[in-house]
């Protein structure tokens, strides 16, 4: 069974993998469906520019074809986009560095308009510029950084999915997380060291 809440797909995970091991083949496009939008806003993130929407095809037929090997109790969604990085990272090594680290982030943040377009100019304009802030910001981080603050915050995983996406240990994306959250701070107008606080509120409101 599928609902939606907050426009966005929910499926029971567990009933649906159980339904394609047992044979049921035409229940995986319930988590196809689910999980797509995801998929592809973090196979941008991670570089795989016009070959995003390629990379999250190959991506789910190797999770299908992997659906054996799925742990049961652990989560759908920071199984995939482990599989959805490793996918990117193989399409961009294969590339002759096929886009540049610079529009991967505002490529991200543009994906989804965060305010309608009825929305007062003013406001709109205010909120192009913490996007533009925060893009800039984002590019003066480490790889590994870019990757916690991304999963964390832009892809809005919790900590636990964090790691798992990254394999990482939950230790490791605390201590990595700080230090990347540290340095946009000293970046972005409003962090510890900064002044203002427009962009800033891009990432720390969506540590509450």
């Amino acid at each position: 069974m599928r609902t939606r809440e907050g426009g966005r797909i929910v499926v029971d995970e567990a009933a649906v993998i159980a339904r394609v091991r047992a044979g049921e083949a035409e229940a995986y496009a319930e988590l196809v469906r689910a999980f797509t939008p995801v998929a592809l806003r973090a196979a941008v993130a991670f570089g795989a520019g016009a070959e995003a929407e390629d990379v999250v095809q190959q991506a789910f037929i190797k999770a299908y074809c992997s659906l054996g090997r799925f742990q049961d109790g652990s989560a759908f969604q920071p199984w995939l986009l482990r599989i959805v990085m490793n996918e990117t990272r193989n399409t961009v090594r294969s590339a002759v560095r096929q886009r540049a680290v610079a529009g991967r982030e505002a490529e991200l943040l543009a994906a989804e308009p965060l305010i309608p377009e009825s929305a007062d100019p003013a406001v709109a304009a205010v909120e192009e510029e913490r996007r533009a802030l925060l893009a800039a910001a984002l590019r003066g981080l480490s790889e590994e950084q870019r990757r916690v603050v991304t999963c964390r915050y832009l892809l809005e995983m919790d900590e636990a999915e964090t790691a798992a996406a990254l394999g990482w240990p939950r230790g490791t994306v605390k201590s990595r997380l700080s230090r990347a959250l540290k340095k946009l701070g000293r970046m972005l107008p409003g962090g510890p060291d900064g002044t203002g606080g427009d962009a800033w509120e891009g990432v720390s409101d969506a540590r509450g």
